[in-house]
């Protein structure tokens, strides 16, 4: 007898009485081998005395081998591929009677495939403008400008001032440098910070109040007002590299100006191509998501809201936050996530069934090039990174980002672009910032693992 709904099933089976009777037969006698009875030596005491004293013990053991035996057998007779931890119920075991149970778990959902090619799609064929390419070589060369140190006078828009700086209040934990370099006025300089400075000469002594923005880099820092003592130690002056031949010469294998404005115009077209594309390939999911409708595991939507929340607290912790005691409210978690996590469950399906409908597959190559260019990124032998993802089951994660790329790409092969504005700044800087992670995912694999149909079997009264 099954009961379904959605991704949910309960099945009630039922367990012959003799294969009870023969199980609780072999448990006891396991029992007899292994206890000790007063006046028996060990494995010598009468069978019918061990099952009186050990019956509990041994219902148990016969309950725990026999439930999961079966369920695995009605699993595969009915096909069913489960994806949550089954809740084993209503368990009735008397002697000389059939064991019976229940089971509740989830499936994975059939998912019916509708319209994928040839989804309209806005999308921007990326320009590059005269005044893009000379912002960009003008950073190249404020990467390269030194800094010389000039006579002591008094600070003044433009000057980096050299600086040790301490907090004094508004912060629990000490904020300290004994040498900082800030540019007086600058756009990356507080505004706090410039006037405090300006005017003030090597050698002097001040104390600035400064309110930091919520959203501040720091998490140690944002939104607090802290005090801090600062001494002025020196003066520089920033000295950019003119733009001629030499400079060219210096960034790369260029010949000229010419040549290099050039390659500088390749390169911009190409990362403003990917994050085009990137925005186009974010939109056709949602809109290949919003197209189909099929029930989604409650299991798999708590595992993508727990890598949802597992991501935010290692980012928290990569910026000082200390996130050891904090303990999530799954509860809240659940409110806060629950829809989102849920689109990224469909999406990931949804995605898998596309691609094995294209028959779209990854090589081991193109696994080996993702491994060695991690490698390469984090400066280790090739070996070392390839056992830890073995460990780690890091390889199938590599060869799940591959083919939700080689889906995606696909889909933007196939679709129907139809012209659209261009891409605002937020837009630009927020898809590099996804094109740039090494780990990225655009519609992330669920995290599954083989554990989560093992039975938890209840203990028998």
């Amino acid at each position: 007898m099954a009961f379904v709904e959605g991704c949910k099933h309960a099945i009630e089976v039922t367990i012959p009485v003799d294969v009870v009777n023969a199980e609780t037969d072999k448990v006891a006698g396991d029992f007899q081998k292994k206890v000790r009875l007063p006046g028996f030596r060990p494995g010598k005491a009468p069978l019918a005395m061990v099952r009186k004293n050990f019956e509990p013990d041994i219902r148990q053991k016969v309950v725990e081998v026999l439930i999961p035996r079966y369920l695995d057998q009605q699993f595969e007779q009915d096909q069913l591929k489960v994806v949550s931890r089954p809740d084993i119920i209503d368990v009735h075991y008397t002697p000389g009677e059939p064991l019976t149970f229940k089971a509740e778990f989830e499936v994975a959902p059939e998912i019916e495939l509708g319209e994928y090619r040839g989804v309209e799609v806005p999308y921007h064929e990326p320009v590059v403008t005269d005044a893009d390419i000379d912002r960009r070589i003008d950073e190249m060369r404020h990467a390269k400008a030194t800094f010389a140190n000039v006579d002591p006078r008094a600070l003044t828009d433009g000057d980096f001032a050299v600086l040790s700086l301490e907090s004094i209040a508004g912060t629990a934990e000490p904020v300290k440098s004994d040498e900082l370099t800030l540019e007086i006025g600058g756009a990356d300089t507080l505004p706090e910070f410039s006037e405090g400075l300006r005017g003030l000469s090597p050698g002097d002594e001040t104390e600035i109040q400064v309110t930091y923005p919520d959203d501040y880099g720091s998490a140690k820092l944002a939104g607090k007002e802290v005090t801090f003592r600062i001494t002025v130690k020196g003066v520089r002056k920033k000295e950019v590299p003119e733009l001629n031949d030499e400079f060219a010469q210096d960034m790369g294998d260029f010949r000229g100006v010419a040549e290099l404005r050039e390659n500088v115009r390749k390169l911009i077209y190409a990362q403003r191509e990917v994050t085009a594309q990137q925005v186009a390939k974010n939109a056709l999911v949602e809109k290949i998501v919003d197209t189909h409708s099929f029930p989604v595991p409650q299991a798999y939507v708590d595992r993508q809201i727990e890598a949802r929340v597992r991501d935010r607290l290692q980012s928290l912790a990569s910026e000082g936050v200390d996130v050891s005691k904090w303990t999530p409210d799954w509860d809240k978690m659940r409110e806060v996530h629950g829809e989102a996590a849920t689109r990224e469950v469909k999406a990931s399906l949804l995605l898998g069934k596309i691609a094995e409908r294209e028959d779209l597959r990854v090589t081991n190559e193109e696994v080996d090039r993702q491994v060695e260019q991690l490698a390469r990124r984090e400066r280790e032998p090739v070996p070392r990174v390839r056992k830890r993802l073995e460990d780690n089951n890091g390889l199938n994660a590599i060869a799940n980002r591959i083919l939700t790329e080689k889906t995606l790409n696909l889909l933007f092969e196939q679709a129907r672009k139809v012209a659209a504005p261009p891409l605002d700044e937020a837009t630009l800087e927020a898809a590099a910032e996804m094109e740039a992670a090494p780990d990225r995912e655009i519609a992330p694999e669920i995290e599954t693992s083989e554990s989560e149909s093992s039975v938890e079997t209840p203990v028998t009264e």
